[in-house]
């Protein structure tokens, strides 16, 4: 499989309530060589960007859900995420790249109806920062 669509499908599940992980798929690629860098960048943080969205409208519009089996989050997670947005507001979506406390972060943003804009240029800017470090880090160590 092509290496961005991979990396485009790790970094987009690793967004979501999917348990998965996209760290080691980017730096791989960036020190494999034959990859561009840059483009590496843009498709893993589009892609987790997206993935955020996808938390996001199911935030939004699936909550009424929670008491099922299947729903994603455990009530716990879900009173983390509002503790840390009536503590932060939206500035904690800068936090949403962070293992853990991420995805409950942005699906908290769907349910308290922050608006979509705003998710989206605080998401981007947070996960597009994690990728930076990501690639900075792997180029270094070879």
């Amino acid at each position: 499989m092509n290496g961005y669509i991979s990396l485009f499908i790790s970094a987009f599940l690793a967004a979501t309530i999917v348990p998965f992980s996209s760290e080691a798929v980017l730096a791989t690629l960036s020190i494999a060589g034959g990859w561009d860098v840059l483009t590496l960048w843009l498709v893993a943080s589009t892609a987790n960007t997206l993935g955020a969205a996808v938390n996001w409208a199911l935030g939004r519009w699936l909550l009424h859900y929670q008491d099922r089996k299947w729903f994603p989050f455990k009530q716990s997670d879900l009173d983390k995420a509002d503790t840390w947005f009536q503590r932060y507001g939206v500035w904690s979506l800068l936090l949403s790249w962070v293992p853990l406390i991420g995805d409950p972060i942005t699906f908290a943003a769907g349910f308290l109806r922050v608006r979509f804009s705003v998710f989206i240029v605080l998401v981007a800017l947070a996960k597009s920062a994690r990728y930076a470090v990501v690639i900075a880090l792997a180029q270094n160590f070879i």
